[in-house]
């Protein structure tokens, strides 16, 4: 068995949260070629992930922008002898595992949280009120790793690093411009704090309360869909199924009632906190310390405690 793992590489630079947990989950299937389409730094930090037996490198333009389209190309290029296709279950990894899939005529095994052997994964449903045990005959499993779930393999490895081209990049799509919003905090996925906000807070200038304390504390920002869509917060800071997982070290959920939809992206947080004025709601049955209060007394004076 092998595995190719399509490391994560953002903004020119790897992703190396990402990419270290997947290699975590991929080394258990066997040896692990990394893919890595960027900058040569990037190839050069991927070589270091303890897990990944080498690093395939490729700076071709045509994929080092992500799309989809011409990656799925040099995937397939790549991908004789290889048992598993593997990817964290990012937007990245979302956008080009299906199209491979497709063109291995196999399925996609998504959000990937336990891999019981080469054949046999876990994965959530319902929201993750259900964990599923999937098996698949397929001769090359498409596999999208739920970082949350795994620990980062460790660094300090010194794996071989190959160059690779795209041999023939399929003229589908065309990279124009990436608009991206630089921030000074952690990034959501892999922050091991995080500050979110939801309905409660009740408008996007008194979301800077949850900005206020997140700077006190080191942390992300994140929302629940609900302040999102009341035009609170980005969307790129949603929190919840149809967001980001994240599984921080210390969660705080401010003005979030706790609908199964944000609780099934945050439940697996190692410390979660809740305030909100509602002693019945939702969010207080999986919080580790709840404090029913008003968010405009209480966030204040957290803040300033700090």
């Amino acid at each position: 068995m092998s595995v190719l793992l399509l490391a994560e590489v953002a903004g020119g630079a790897l992703a190396l949260d990402a990419t270290a947990k997947s290699a975590s989950a991929a080394s258990a299937l066997g040896p692990v070629t990394a893919l890595v389409c960027g900058p040569a730094e990037a190839a050069a930090t991927a070589a270091g992930i303890a897990g990944i037996d080498k690093v395939l490198h490729c700076a071709d333009d045509s994929v080092a922008n992500g799309l989809a389209e011409n990656l799925s190309a040099l995937i397939l290029q790549l991908a004789g002898g290889v048992t598993h296709i593997v990817a964290p279950a990012t937007n990245s990894g979302k956008n080009v595992l299906p199209r491979v899939a497709a063109l291995l005529d196999a399925m996609v095994i998504t959000d990937v949280t336990k891999v019981l052997d080469a054949n046999t994964f876990k994965r959530p449903i319902y929201a993750g009120n259900a964990i599923q045990t999937v098996q698949s005959q397929d001769a090359v499993k498409v596999l999208s790793i739920r970082t949350a779930a795994f620990e980062a393999a460790a660094t300090g490895n010194a794996a071989p690093v190959e160059t690779v081209t795209l041999s023939d990049a399929p003229a589908l799509s065309a990279h124009l411009e990436d608009m991206v919003v630089k921030s000074d905090r952690p990034e959501l996925s892999s922050a091991k704090v995080v500050v979110s906000g939801g309905r409660g807070v009740g408008s996007e200038a008194d979301f800077a309360l949850i900005s206020g304390l997140a700077d006190k504390l080191g942390a992300a920002v994140g929302a629940s869909r609900a302040a999102v869509d009341s035009g609170f917060a980005a969307n790129d800071l949603q929190v919840g199924q149809t967001g980001k997982v994240v599984a921080p070290d210390l969660y705080v959920a401010v003005g979030i009632s706790g609908a199964i939809q944000h609780l099934a992206g945050m439940k697996d947080s190692k410390v979660i906190v809740a305030i909100n004025k509602d002693e019945d709601a939702p969010i207080f049955q999986v919080a580790d310390y709840g404090l029913v209060a008003d968010l405009f007394d209480a966030v204040p004076e957290l803040t300033g405690t700090l």
